[in-house]
């Protein structure tokens, strides 16, 4: 009884008010400020008041593994909408969304990601989708910046790690910047999917070793994803979670967000450097 009264007295009225006191500042700083840098840190704002008006408790590890990194692609799990404050939250460096494009429908929060310079992804148009991962490439490339990539291409309805999808792999190539494993334990349990069934608890954050891919060509992203989702697999067990064996631990017909890429040279060659210009 004392916890949905919690629930409906303080967590969800608090998360309302937050968005929209963030998203407000959020618009009338990005009037002032086109690099987006003002709107990343309200956001990080907005992201950590969530955080302490659900009673969640953040552990971070393995920064060591970023220290200096600035353009990459960061790569992980992703098993409740919590997902999304935990990074906005912890992750160290100005970075942008590949978000669905739904969520930019959303008041405040909407408004927000599209005015801070965040990706939209049609995935209800497979072509469409697979072009904004150049978009997102480029984005890395020419604002040096990082973009984060959730590789299962949605939430894990069981909580079980999934196949990976290629898209954040693709991407990382094309930029020849590295990609970044991360791993999440414990959010489901302060949000699982579906409800409304906020709980206080404790979530880890990993950051795992960099995945280098100068001198790749999109032909490699196969091997690029199933390195970063080995790595992810062996940061849940060092964190304690369970992982269940797959089928495969890639989707090669997948794509970005579960549609084939045909568009985008679809072969998958051997890890090794090779002339970059696909």
């Amino acid at each position: 009884m004392l916890t949905k009264v919690w629930r409906y007295l303080w967590v969800i009225p608090g998360i309302v008010v937050s968005t929209i006191l963030c998203g407000t500042v959020s618009q009338i700083v990005a009037m002032f400020d086109q690099s987006s840098r003002a709107q990343i840190r309200v956001a990080r704002s907005w992201a950590r008041s969530l955080l302490w008006i659900v009673g969640a408790k953040v552990e971070v590890e393995g920064l060591v593994n970023v220290k200096g990194v600035q353009q990459c692609v960061w790569a992980s799990n992703h098993v409740s909408y919590m997902d999304t404050p935990v990074m906005l939250g912890y992750i160290p460096v100005q970075f942008f969304f590949l978000a669905k494009s739904e969520l930019f429908k959303i008041p405040f929060m909407g408004w927000h990601l599209e005015r801070a310079g965040h990706v939209s992804v049609p995935i209800e148009d497979p072509k469409a989708s697979l072009r904004t991962l150049a978009q997102a490439a480029k984005l890395v490339t020419e604002r040096n910046v990082s973009v984060l990539f959730f590789p299962e291409g949605g939430r894990s309805e069981s909580g079980e790690l999934q196949e990976f999808k290629d898209g954040a792999a693709y991407i990382a190539i094309k930029a020849q910047v590295p990609l970044v494993p991360v791993a999440l334990v414990g959010i489901r349990d302060i949000l699982p999917m579906h409800t409304l069934d906020f709980k206080r608890g404790t979530v880890k954050l990993r950051f795992g070793k960099p995945i280098p891919t100068a001198g790749l060509t999109t032909q490699a992203r196969q091997e690029i994803t199933v390195a970063a989702r080995a790595q992810i697999v062996d940061m849940l067990k060092g964190l304690g979670a369970e992982v269940r064996k797959v089928r495969a631990p890639f989707d090669p017909e997948g794509g970005a967000y579960g549609q084939h890429n045909h568009d985008l040279d679809h072969r998958h060659g051997p890890l090794r450097p090779e002339r970059h210009g696909d």
